[in-house]
């Protein structure tokens, strides 16, 4: 039958079509070249399955559903300007500006981000405790959602089908039968085991109680791209205190029979971030539900609150749909205005070519740069990859620490003792491009301390890298390492 001639000219036809519509597609934003002359060639070499794979994880901007529209039409902006009860993001800009700047090195990464991220001003008078593992932050989390009075807003990239999950899902439900009304939104790739066992479905009915699941794969809407992943975790308590960073609601994330738990950050916050947060949750939360802006947008959400702590921040949103690689700019940035130190954590190290160059040649000039991953990861393939890229760093002075497990999921930049980023994104390229994340670029000598001190732990907890010891790995070794190197875009 396929080889009726007809047949196969209608086929080659539109072969054709659809290869000339990838192509013209990937040529349509630039981006990195290999990337884009490795999907415009698998679109050539394989009819079916090239452009099947490329609308799946090819497309890596989508369209902002006029959300970013609403908040710029002129009506809107002259109400913002007028009253803050409709305003309450522009009032706390106006009332809680961010501190001066203080030094060279904050004063250009203001330059470069009050440019990139103008709806996101660095904010004074914020509390900001670090947590570290499930053992400390899961307590406080439960115990401020059983105390909160008006709303919940949780947002996770993984909630777990398992004891831990399921508590906090009681805890929710609880709260919203008394009444608070609690919203939660968890991404369907990382919390799948949980959406199909029917661990939301159970409380879908539950009054006072909204669930929605975050996706991008709707054929319906015409949306294909199951790479695009909402990697953001943030509670928030009646607008006036939150918790955000890497730690997701999982098992795991605790002590369970003398077995340690993942090694990860999180923090708790009161103060002008928890409006940016709020602000970023109800955003998501409007993208996947289209619940009204005129409903979320309002006073409610935005309690007015005094300063509570002496720590000035900034909110750093990136994503498929922001114009800008704005996760790239904020590490970027902070190893070039780098003097003194950095000393870099992250679960994933596969970053993007400049990061890479910059950290070299933070290394190259003085700077002492020492990275800390993990010694055995959860991704393996990830861990070869990031090795890949050792001897590079190792030759330019960069110290490495391989850090024992159990598993560290954590993420930190600590530069020159007096900023710190902190958040989701990891240093790699899914984080980079296709996850949606949220971080905070944190201008505080005492939290830059606190966290320089954790730090500090997992390097003593660690095994260094030694450039010689290093080139003398098996080959095969090698050659696996650079295999793995090739799926750098999509790890």
């Amino acid at each position: 039958m396929f080889e009726h001639p007809l047949i196969l000219a209608l086929g080659t036809v539109l072969h054709l079509i659809i290869f000339i519509l990838i192509t013209l597609h990937c040529l349509r934003r630039r981006r990195n070249a290999t990337s884009t002359i490795l999907w415009i060639f698998l679109a050539w070499a394989f009819p079916v399955f090239g452009p099947l794979f490329y609308l799946t994880f090819g497309i890596d901007r989508v369209a902002d559903r006029g959300f970013r529209k609403f908040l710029t039409e002129e009506h809107l902006l002259r109400t913002r300007k007028e009253t803050q009860e409709t305003a309450p993001r522009a009032y706390w800009h106006k009332l809680l500006p961010g501190a001066p700047a203080e030094t060279e090195f904050q004063r250009e990464f203001n330059r470069t981000f009050n440019a990139l991220t103008p709806d996101h001003p660095a904010l004074a008078g914020n509390r900001l405790v670090p947590l570290v593992t499930g053992d400390e932050a899961y307590p406080k989390m439960l115990k401020a959602i059983r105390g909160a009075k008006k709303h919940i807003h949780l947002q996770s990239f993984i909630i777990g089908n398992d004891a831990t999950g399921r508590e906090f899902m009681k805890a929710l439900a609880a709260k919203a039968a008394e009444g608070v009304e609690v919203r939660l939104l968890y991404d369907r790739f990382g919390s799948t085991r949980a959406h199909l066992c029917g661990l939301f479905r159970k409380y879908r009915k539950t009054p006072n109680f909204k669930i929605a699941g975050w996706t991008q794969a709707n054929l319906l809407k015409r949306q294909f791209q199951i790479n695009l992943r909402n990697h953001r975790k943030a509670l928030l308590i009646d607008g006036k205190k939150a918790f955000f960073g890497g730690i997701n609601i999982h098992k795991d994330n605790i002590t369970r029979d003398d077995i340690p738990p993942i090694r990860d950050y999180h923090f708790e916050t009161e103060g002008p971030l928890v409006q940016e947060l709020q602000y970023t949750f109800l955003r998501d939360w409007h993208f996947i539900t289209n619940e009204a802006p005129e409903i979320l947008l309002t006073e409610e959400y935005f309690p007015h609150a005094e300063p509570d702590g002496e720590v000035t921040a900034r909110l750093i949103n990136s994503g498929p749909s922001t114009t800008e690689d704005v996760a790239i700019e904020a590490f970027f940035n902070s190893i070039v205005f780098a003097q003194k130190q950095i000393l870099a954590v992250t679960p994933y190290f596969v970053p993007t070519v400049d990061i890479l160059r910059a950290l070299r040649s933070a290394a190259l000039r003085g700077v002492d740069v020492r990275l800390i991953v993990p010694q055995i990861n959860n991704h393996r393939y990830a861990g070869l990859a990031g090795q890949a890229l050792y001897e590079d760093l190792l030759l330019a002075g960069v110290r490495i620490f391989e850090r024992h497990p159990p598993f560290m999921h954590a993420k930190a930049l600590v530069v020159d003792d007096e900023f710190v980023l902190i958040g989701t994104a990891n240093i790699d390229a899914r984080s980079l491009h296709l996850n949606y994340e949220t971080s905070a670029a944190v201008y505080s000598v005492p939290f830059a301390d606190a966290m320089k001190d954790l730090v500090h732990e997992e390097m003593e907890c660690s095994d260094e890298i030694l450039l010689a010891a290093w080139r003398r790995r098996p080959a095969h070794r090698r050659l696996l390492e650079n295999l793995c190197s090739l799926m750098a875009p999509v790890l």
